[in-house]
């Protein structure tokens, strides 16, 4: 297993977890983390890079060991924390991203918004949220002023760290005991009970009132001009739930951008890297040449 270091930046008044892998001298790779994951879940990738990285992961506001907001999440932050992140690292060059599920969304909007600091994107599974129905929003709003009112609700703990990587198990049937123990390690934290949770602002747990508009993500996505490769699992839950892979309006989102290249894995679900990690591994280091 390779060796990580973790360093902590200030990323616009809060305290950011950054992990990093790798030497500073070689080439960078920005790695973004999904929903309700951490940092360290790279590890498995980066394991399986067979050239010399410096992979750079941070943990999204609000997991992992990065400073909770105490509040609602918006999406904007997410893509402003990156900003700035990328200014930190890269301020003259355009990076290399490789991001998962959240993480690919808030990708897909930056490299639309600010297309000359992004030089390629590995996209996996960030196909944007489904469409919502405008009559949802009276519904969606009032449950959020609920959670407001009624403040934050915990997420579930478990009796130790064993117990913890079983759930994660069952929740993903292809992950080892050696993997889900890992992950029990780096996503979970103490309860202050004797137990363990999982390592995320509970504020994560909010509805979002404002309804997601793919439209406005779609006119974004256009202005990308880096590569994409465009990563998804055959067994993810998207396509169970949420999309047909032939549907016009999954093929719509892949065609807002103009240099996409897709690929479907097999025996994977949505967590790709963990369920093929070194598959992933081997698709980023042939997109992104040496």
């Amino acid at each position: 297993m390779k060796l990580s270091r973790s360093e902590f930046q200030q990323l616009r008044g809060r305290r950011t977890h950054v992990r990093h892998w790798g030497e500073d001298g070689s080439p960078l790779l920005v790695m973004l983390h999904g929903w309700g994951d951490v940092s360290a879940s790279w590890q498995f990738i980066v394991d399986e890079l067979a050239r010399d990285w410096h992979v750079v992961a941070p943990d999204w506001r609000g997991f992992g060991q990065s400073q909770w907001n105490r509040d609602a999440y918006w999406f904007p932050d997410y893509i402003a924390d990156l900003d700035l992140l990328l200014e930190q690292l890269s301020p003259q060059a355009p990076v290399r991203l490789v991001a998962h599920s959240l993480g690919g969304n808030v990708a897909c909007l930056y490299a639309g918004i600010r297309p000359e600091r992004v030089a390629g994107l590995v996209n996996l599974e960030g196909t944007g949220l489904p469409r919502h129905d405008a009559d949802e929003a009276p519904t969606r709003y009032a449950k959020w002023l609920g959670q407001v009112r009624d403040g934050m609700s915990a997420f579930r703990s478990y009796p130790d760290q064993a117990a913890f990587a079983a759930r994660l198990q069952k929740e993903n049937l292809r992950l080892s005991d050696a993997k889900a123990q890992f992950l029990a390690r780096h996503m979970g934290e103490d309860d202050g009970a004797d137990g363990i949770r999982l390592a995320a602002d509970p504020g994560h747990r909010w509805v979002n009132p404002i309804l997601y508009r793919v439209e406005e993500a779609m006119a974004i996505w256009r202005r990308m001009t880096a590569p994409m490769l465009w990563v998804t699992g055959r067994d993810s839950f998207l396509f169970r739930d949420f999309f047909a892979a032939d549907s016009e309006d999954y093929r719509s989102r892949i065609a807002c951008f103009a240099s996409v290249k897709e690929v479907m894995l097999e025996e994977s679900g949505h967590n790709l890297h963990h369920d093929q990690p070194q598959a992933v591994a081997n698709l980023i280091e042939e997109f992104f040449p040496r």
